[in-house]
């Protein structure tokens, strides 16, 4: 019998080595710069006589649990869409998001809370620690499938560390107002990816093109949920096979027996997993945008934007889905996407005045630009550009980043006293002191979006030539999206997996 060629041009060890590497000298700068802060430590916290009440993990901790699980969740099954690579989508979020918010944690603490000598943390590094590993992970969904955990690795070691020097200069240099971060994340996420994989460029990607799409039933629930046992049993008897390309993002919209009108109902308790990603993120975006704002009205005010956004990129979503679709049908693809575009556009500005029709304008734009992304520029930004952008972040964070941004520049430029009363010098303080005009504000947050672009744009490329080191392990073009190059299979699906992989099968399958 042939044998499956797993782990094919990786060594064992690798992996195991860069994580013991990695997570040692993690620890090592964890032991010689971390401390608690003075909300943190016991004695500093008791030494000034404070009330418990008054800490600010009472604050701050709601708005970080949704960001973890946004991070942890919505983000892994968002992307959990292939068929054959749900453990790889899962568990690699899972792995580089745990290593994203250690490294960030000193990255950014060098850059902001560095006193004394020593970098002081607190439940805001938690939530800024986050923040850098949803950038990652936005990354990390433009190369999806096609490459290796140790590559994986070295690209979160490499993005992080820029992606704290650009919020450095967004933030404390050119003080640009970018809370929910349309700039330091979204585009700096999306960007960075997409160059990564223009320089990763698979011109065979073709021989794994029968794996690149998704299947109607999923038993990936296992890892969440008791949905495991009765999702096995009831897709034994589903039979389920996929046939030709058909969506734009995926090339492949697979069926069962009986065709999309005749397919079996869903096991109980069985949901598509990229939807719930959907949902997940869909429900906590609102903390997400608002976790880093000023307390109070800030705080308020743009979980009321993003609420709002996200609400009228759904309708706009849908509205167009079914516009561009073949005989009016709605396509899942972009409603499990572009229905998120509507919490980035609003990234920049939500802190801001931008009024709830202002929010309900910018999330409907942002959910019909996006959906016209996946339907149309995604084929031209593979074919004529050479990016293979299997998650399709441009579409998602990268357009509705850069239009987050001209939204800031805009509501900044008209702020004024009038509208913002005393609350201005929470706003934009450097405004309210005279130091600078709504305009030359304006002008700093564009200036700001093309230095995000700059780094996103060369630290990708630096990337892209760090994973293509012949020493770093990656799947083959016939074995990309394929989770049993790297994990272990379940048994019902190892047959079925397996046979793609074989050592003898000629590299040709298109």
């Amino acid at each position: 019998m042939a044998r499956s060629p797993r782990r094919a041009g990786a060594p064992r060890l690798q992996l195991p080595l860069l994580c013991l590497l990695l997570q040692g000298a993690t620890a090592i700068l964890f032991a010689v710069f971390v401390r608690y802060n003075h909300e943190t430590d016991a004695a500093l916290w008791h030494w000034g006589n404070h009330s418990n009440s008054d800490n600010e993990f009472y604050f701050r901790y709601p708005s970080f649990q949704d960001v973890h699980v946004m991070v942890f969740v919505g983000f892994g099954f968002l992307m959990a869409f292939l068929q054959r690579y749900g453990f790889g989508s899962v568990g690699f979020t899972f792995l580089l998001a745990a290593f994203a918010l250690q490294w960030s944690t000193l990255i950014q603490g060098f850059f902001h809370s560095l006193h004394g000598g020593y970098i002081h943390v607190s439940v805001n590094s938690m939530i800024n620690a986050d923040f850098c590993a949803g950038a990652v992970l936005i990354s990390f969904g433009a190369i999806l499938g096609k490459t290796g955990p140790a590559q994986l690795l070295l690209m979160t070691l490499l993005e992080v560390v820029l992606f704290g020097i650009n919020e450095f200069v967004l933030l404390n240099l050119l003080r640009v107002k970018d809370a929910g971060g349309s700039m330091t994340i979204h585009t700096f996420g999306a960007y960075f990816g997409l160059v990564l994989s223009r320089v990763l460029y698979r011109p065979q990607l073709e021989k794994s093109k029968h794996r690149q799409g998704s299947v109607y039933h999923s038993d990936l629930f296992a890892m969440i949920g008791h949905a495991c046992e009765q999702t096995a049993r009831f897709k034994e008897q589903l039979h389920c096979t996929p046939e030709g390309p058909q969506d734009e993002r995926s090339s492949l919209r697979p069926s069962c027996h009986g065709g999309p009108m005749g397919s079996p109902p869903s096991p109980p308790g069985l949901a598509w997993e990229p939807h719930t990603g959907t949902i997940f993120l869909w429900i906590f975006w609102p903390s997400f945008n608002s976790a880093p704002t000023t307390l109070g009205d800030g705080q308020h005010r743009t979980a009321l934007n993003t609420y709002y956004s996200l609400s009228a990129s759904t309708l706009g979503t849908f509205a167009m889905s079914a516009l561009v679709g073949e005989r009016g049908r709605l396509d899942m693809v972009h409603i499990q996407n572009a229905a998120l575009a509507g919490g980035v556009v609003v990234g920049t500005a939500g802190e801001m005045m931008l009024t709830p029709f202002g929010a309900l304008t910018a999330g409907f734009l942002a959910g019909t630009v996006s959906t016209l992304g996946y339907k149309f520029f995604t084929p031209i930004l593979e074919a004529k550009f050479k990016v293979q952008d299997t998650c399709g972040v441009h579409n998602l964070h990268g357009i509705p980043g850069v239009l987050g941004a001209l939204l800031g520049v805009l509501v900044v430029g008209l702020a004024t006293h009038e509208a913002y009363g005393e609350g201005l010098g929470s706003v934009f303080p450097l405004i309210a002191k005279g130091q600078r005009t709504a305009m030359s504000q304006a002008m700093y947050q564009l200036f700001g979006l093309f230095v995000t672009l700059m780094f996103a744009s060369v630290g990708g490329a630096l990337g892209g030539l760090l994973l293509k080191l012949p020493c770093l392990g990656s799947p083959a073009d016939c074995q990309c999206y394929e989770d049993q190059v790297y994990w272990e299979v379940p048994g019902e699906h190892e047959d079925a997996a397996q046979g793609p992989l074989k050592a003898e099968e000629p590299d040709t399958q298109a």
